[in-house]
């Protein structure tokens, strides 16, 4: 079954989550801890939010992969602009969602933001971003923390660059999470990737694809390897349904027309001989690619991976 939601209402949740908060014990957020990638060849840095108890209750927990916006993005900003900790600590005091962690990796190259890395490895080979994240980061995080190192206790969720990141690699990697979500995920229709403009092609999709790269050809093996559509196309429905997926996009977001693809591919109830109908949930709402609709989207996206944890 898919789920389609036409919403405006959803703010007044995150409203009342965070005036329940300040009744709530709160959680704890460090920033600047850093994680040693031999696949890298650098530190790479990481932002943990840990929830309330977790330094006497002794147990194990979930684990929400928290992905950041591209451009100036880092792995601080769900907390220093979404306020994510408030919300968590309201929802886990409530017993709106189970206890869990939240890490969030810092997914830019480095610090001069001349280039994305879009959480892909470049076509080249010189950074492999993808392949530290799933071959040494989730390890990293399973032996350093005692979260549940289980796809049924693992999920994944990003706005933006995030969002893509999200629900690509819930398709590239079935048995590595129990739920992905992805808020205003950059998606791309293959026409929009084509014709859009050669710095901001560059930029966001250059070393992923290939720099310099114009038109039709920016549509080649790099890009069909890592795009959504691609992989939907490519996946089985056993291997879609294997994640529980999210897609929550504004009626006014620049990636509206990518979302809606993307959605009606999932779906792709009968329309081809390829039937996928995966049991996901689709969202429109009022708004744009803005924090004010992130922020106001986040307490559903971290009640539906709740629901996933708690079956």
């Amino acid at each position: 079954m898919t789920f389609f939601t036409l919403s405006g209402g959803i703010a007044a949740v995150g409203i009342t989550l965070a005036t329940a908060a300040h009744a709530q014990e709160h959680g704890k957020v460090e920033y600047d801890l850093t994680m040693e990638s031999e696949i890298l060849g650098k530190d790479v840095e990481y932002t943990i939010y840990t929830p309330p108890g977790f330094d006497t209750d002794g147990r194990t927990y979930p684990v929400i992969y928290l992905m950041h916006g591209g451009g100036d993005g880092d792995n601080s900003d769900w907390y220093r602009f979404g306020q994510a900790d408030d919300l968590f600590d309201a929802m886990i005091g409530s017993g709106a969602v189970p206890p869990f962690i939240a890490v969030t990796p810092d997914g830019r190259r480095d610090d001069t933001l001349e280039y994305n890395t879009y959480y892909m490895n470049d076509a080249d080979g010189a950074v492999r971003w993808e392949d530290m994240f799933v071959e040494e980061f989730v390890p990293f995080v399973e032996e350093t923390y005692p979260v549940i190192a289980s796809e049924d206790a693992r999920a994944i969720a990003g706005l933006s660059m995030g969002g893509y990141a999200a629900l690509a690699y819930a398709m590239k990697y079935p048995d590595m999470f129990a739920a992905a979500v992805g808020l205003s995920p950059a998606v791309r229709t293959d026409e929009q990737i084509a014709t859009l403009d050669q710095a901001g092609y560059d930029r966001r999709y250059g070393k992923a694809w290939g720099v310099g790269l114009e038109g039709e050809a920016r549509l080649n093996e790099a890009y069909r390897a890592n795009s959504v559509f691609d992989l939907a196309d490519a996946a089985s429905p056993e291997d879609i349904a294997a994640t529980k997926l999210y897609i929550d996009t504004g009626a006014d977001d620049v990636f509206f027309d990518g979302s809606v693809l993307l959605h009606q591919m999932l779906r792709s109830e009968g329309e081809t001989e390829r039937t996928l109908a995966s049991d996901h949930r689709f969202m429109i709402r009022e708004g744009g690619h803005t924090w004010d609709y992130w922020r106001s989207g986040l307490p559903e996206a971290i009640r539906f991976i709740g629901g996933v944890f708690g079956k």
